[in-house]
C-alpha cells in the first residue's frame, strides 16, 4: 500500500488503507506499508500493532517498478492525490495488478480496478458511475465523464466503505432509540490531525447554542488545544479537549451527538449508528457532503471558509449552524431519525467486497489463457 499521512495531510488516506490492510491480514497476505507517516506515533504504533512494515516513499512511477519487484509484490494499492498519476500505469505494465482508491477524480490514473468509496458515487449524476447497474455494483468505465476514462473496473458507493476492526466490532446490533437526556454528550473531532483547525471553530458555535452540553473536544496539534481552551463555555456546557486517541470508536457510541468533518470518517460514524452534523472542511470533500446531507445521513453546518468568514456573512453561516445543532441537541427524535439512516446505510463491510473482488481478478488473471 502507498499511502501518507501527517498534520499537514491528515490520516484519512492512511486510515483506509489500515482497513484494507487488516482485511487483507486476516486472509493471509502479506501487508506493507510504503509512504510518510510523520510526527504521528498513534499511526505508526497502529500499524507496528499490527505487524505492518512501514518504508519511505517510492514516490515516482520507476521506484514504484522497482520497489514492487524488491518486495515481490502480486498487488499495489494507491491511495494518494499527490503522485505521479503516471505510477499506476507503470506498475500494470510491469504486471503489478493495481488498485487506486479515488474520491471522485482519478487524476489519469490507468489502474487494473478503481474504488470510490463515497455515498451517491454509484449513483447517476455529475461525477458519479451513471454506467453502474445498481447500488454497490462494479462496473468497467471506459467512457469519458467527470472521472475521465478508466480503463479498469470501478467499484463505486458506500458498499465499498473501508472501516477498521476497531469500527465494525463497536457497530451496536441494531441503531440507537431516541433517548432524551437533559445534557447531552457532544463529542467533535475533524480527522486525525485537525490539519484546516475547524476545532476551535466548531467548538465556539457549539457555545453560541446556549444549550447545556458535555462536549469533548479531540484537538489534533497543541495551537488547536490552546483555541480550545480559550473558549468559555456557557452555563450548563462542559469543554473537555483531549488528544488524538485510539479509543475514537467507544467516544462516537458514547456521544449523543457527533461534530465532525465530512471526510472518511463519515463512514466510521453511519457504521456505528452515530447521530452526525458535519461541516464541509476541503474541496474534495463537498460532493460527497451534499449527497450524505440531501439523503439524511447526517446533518449539514456548511462549509468551513463560510463559518470562518468576517462580517454579516459569516455571522450568519455560524448562526444557522448554531440553530441546526440546537435542533439536534433538544431533539432525541432527530438525533435518532440520522442515527438509524446512517446505520442502515453503512454495514461495515465494505472491505470484504473490495477484497473479494481483488483476490478474484487476481486469481482470474493468473490462470492460463
Amino acid at each position: 500500500m502507498r499511502c501518507d499521512a501527517s498534520p499537514r495531510r491528515g490520516v484519512g488516506h492512511l486510515v483506509r488503507c489500515l482497513a484494507l490492510a487488516e482485511e487483507f491480514l486476516a486472509r493471509g497476505a502479506h501487508v506493507t506499508v510504503f509512504g510518510a507517516v510523520e510526527r504521528l506515533d498513534w499511526a505508526t504504533a497502529e500499524l507496528a500493532a499490527r505487524g505492518i512494515p512501514l518504508h519511505p516513499g517510492p514516490d515516482s512511477p520507476a521506484e514504484l517498478v522497482e520497489a514492487a519487484r524488491r518486495h515481490h509484490l502480486d498487488v499495489m494499492v494507491l491511495d494518494s492525490y499527490e503522485l505521479d498519476p503516471a505510477g499506476a500505469g507503470a506498475l500494470r505494465a510491469a504486471g503489478v495488478y493495481t488498485l487506486a482508491i479515488i474520491d471522485g477524480d482519478s487524476r489519469g490514473q490507468v489502474a487494473d480496478l478503481y474504488l470510490d468509496q463515497n455515498f451517491g458515487a454509484d449513483l447517476p449524476g455529475p461525477g458519479s458511475a451513471a454506467e453502474l447497474t445498481g447500488p454497490g455494483a462494479g462496473a468497467a468505465l471506459t467512457g469519458p465523464g467527470a472521472r475521465g476514462e478508466l480503463p479498469g473496473r470501478l467499484l463505486a458507493g458506500s458498499g465499498y466503505a473501508l472501516l477498521r476492526d476497531a469500527v465494525v466490532t463497536a457497530r451496536p446490533p441494531v441503531a440507537p432509540p431516541a433517548t432524551a437526556v437533559s445534557r447531552p454528550r457532544v463529542l467533535a473531532f475533524f480527522g486525525g490531525t485537525d490539519a484546516v483547525g475547524a476545532a476551535p471553530v466548531l467548538t465556539r458555535v457549539l457555545v453560541a447554542t446556549g444549550h447545556p452540553m458535555d462536549l469533548t473536544v479531540i484537538v489534533g496539534r497543541p495551537e488547536t488545544e490552546a483555541e480550545v481552551e480559550d473558549v468559555t463555555p456557557g452555563r450548563g456546557q462542559i469543554i473537555r479537549p483531549v488528544p488524538p486517541t485510539t479509543s475514537l470508536p467507544t467516544l462516537i457510541t458514547e456521544a449523543d451527538l457527533v461534530v465532525s468533518a465530512a471526510g472518511t470518517s463519515t463512514w466510521e460514524l453511519c457504521c456505528l449508528g452515530a447521530p452526525a452534523a458535519l461541516v464541509c472542511v476541503v474541496d474534495n470533500q463537498r460532493e460527497s457532503y451534499a449527497r450524505v446531507v440531501r439523503h439524511g445521513l447526517a446533518a449539514g453546518l456548511g462549509e468551513l471558509p463560510e463559518l470562518t468568514a468576517g462580517g454579516v456573512a459569516g455571522r450568519a453561516a455560524r448562526a444557522t449552524a448554531a440553530r441546526t445543532l440546537h435542533g439536534l441537541l433538544s431533539s432525541p427524535q432527530r438525533r435518532a431519525t440520522l442515527a438509524a439512516r446512517g446505520w442502515s446505510t453503512i454495514d461495515g463491510q465494505g472491505r470484504s467486497r473490495v477484497v473479494d473482488a481483488l483476490f478474484d481478478a487476481v486469481h482470474a488473471a493468473a490462470l492460463p489463457g
